[in-house]
């Protein structure tokens, strides 16, 4: 099904003539070339066709997040085999493809932010006639705080066939560089802009044990590194993660103060990933703390020994000390 759309388009990519409607425009991207960028593409690669239905597949390929020397072999491969490239931004595909030396022979169709509702019933129709259809992003893996999940939403529900190809990624950058806790975290994507609902989401995070990783736009950081401190307190340690992989890649870590103090005196610029350390695990519980507790319930009538239990219980403190530290008090 390796079809041209457009006969017209550069040799590197053919794409459909709407792919630009209605995007915003281009923003300019620094990537590093390697010097052995153009390489041979074509190999067939396993896991790409689809079921034995006849229906196609649906791949959904990491791309680099800065520097060209991490796209993989297989994402090169199915560049320039897929039947249909789903882009987010065709533009930024043909960048992609004139780095790595590629020429894509499927499809190119645009799907976006703004117009994935209504492009994704077409590419659907696209995989059950058979196609191969490779979705990318501009940077990253696709459906990860980029588009993508609507198509495999979808296609999951319907039974699809679906696969990966993994690849760089900007938040396990962060999280490996920052020098914070790596074994258990969680990832947050760019915060709410308005004010009221991004206090909102932050203090459902104020007890969030596990390293926080989130994204944000460089000229919005000043302002979502105060809402922070905030929320969690000027000495949450935490680190900022700029250019990732890219000529200028800088990791700035310390207190949410000393990053905040950061921002304001620099020109922040790139792509930003902030990763924040988790709430500090809360000092141990003393039986001596709950005998309020336990006071107040023989106050509205139950016995010592049943209220001891009861309170001791709830803090996960030693009933015998507990018992012990209300004798005590009296």
């Amino acid at each position: 099904m390796n079809q041209p759309f457009d006969d017209d388009a550069p040799d590197s990519v053919r794409e459909d003539p709407s792919a630009h409607e209605g995007e915003a425009p281009d923003e300019a991207q620094e990537t590093d070339r390697p010097d052995d960028a153009v390489r041979s593409p074509i190999t067939a690669y396993r896991g790409t066709a689809g079921d034995d239905s006849g229906r196609g597949r649906i791949v959904l390929a990491a791309t680099p997040i800065g520097n060209m020397g991490d796209a993989t072999e297989r994402l090169i491969g199915l560049l320039h085999t897929a039947d249909v490239v789903a882009a987010e931004d065709t533009r930024r595909l043909h960048r992609l493809v004139q780095a790595l030396g590629v020429t894509v022979t499927g499809r190119v169709i645009s799907y976006h932010e703004h117009n994935e509702a209504e492009r994704t019933p077409e590419l659907l129709d696209l995989v059950r006639d058979g196609a191969t259809l490779l979705m990318v992003t501009d940077a990253g893996m696709p459906s990860v705080s980029d588009p993508g999940y609507r198509l495999v939403e979808a296609a999951v529900a319907e039974g699809l066939d679906l696969t990966a190809v993994p690849g760089a990624s900007a938040v396990l950058a962060a999280l490996a560089l920052s020098g914070l806790p790596t074994d258990r975290f969680c990832f947050e994507g760019f915060l709410p802009r308005k004010p009221g609902v991004r206090a909102g989401r932050l203090a459902d995070l104020a007890a969030e044990r596990r390293t926080m990783v989130f994204f944000e736009a460089p000229h919005r950081l000043e302002a979502m590194l105060r809402s922070l401190q905030q929320a969690f307190g000027s000495d949450r340690q935490a680190a900022v993660a700029r250019e990732l992989t890219k000529v200028h890649e800088q990791v700035i870590r310390g207190s949410l103060l000393e990053l905040l103090q950061w921002a304001q005196e620099n020109e922040v610029r790139g792509e930003i990933a902030v990763v924040l350390a988790g709430a500090p695990e809360a000092p141990p519980s003393r039986p001596e703390d709950h005998v309020a507790d336990v006071n107040a319930l023989i106050d509205g009538g139950m016995r010592l020994k049943d209220a001891v239990a009861a309170v001791a219980e709830e803090a996960r403190v030693s009933k015998r000390e507990l018992y012990a530290a209300v004798i005590a008090a009296r």
